[in-house]
């Protein structure tokens, strides 16, 4: 598979992690699960996602580690900073499972990517 695909995949999985990350947020506190209030809560979390996929540690091995930690310290950090500029506050409960959640959904794939890979690999050899 080409490297523009890969990227383009692991940006697709990274974008659809954050959304289930929104969405299950809105579910657990019963808030409307209308796409644009969805987009709402996405939003924040959406522009670190960017924001950490125009570094070069992300675009050079997007499925890495690496750029896993990247990507999470763009959506997590930089997206908490934005919500709390968007709300005008920022519980500590709330970033603590958000950082948390967004690792397992971030990671999570990765490591699965990383296993499946490894995988391949043994059973080619």
């Amino acid at each position: 598979m080409p490297n523009s695909r890969i990227a383009a995949l692991a940006f697709a999985a990274d974008v659809t992690a954050v959304i289930v990350f929104a969405a299950v947020g809105r579910l657990s506190h019963g808030e409307s699960g209308d796409l644009l209030a969805l987009l709402g809560t996405a939003a924040p979390f959406l522009i670190g996602l960017v924001a950490a996929w125009v570094t070069p540690a992300v675009r050079a091995a997007p499925t890495g580690w690496r750029a896993g930690i990247a990507v999470l310290l763009g959506s997590a950090v930089l997206g908490l900073l934005l919500r709390a500029g968007f709300t005008g506050r920022l519980p500590l409960t709330f970033a603590m499972i958000a950082f948390g959640s967004l690792a397992v959904l971030l990671l999570g794939w990765r490591a699965l990517s990383i296993a499946v890979a490894h995988g391949a690999a043994q059973h080619v050899r």
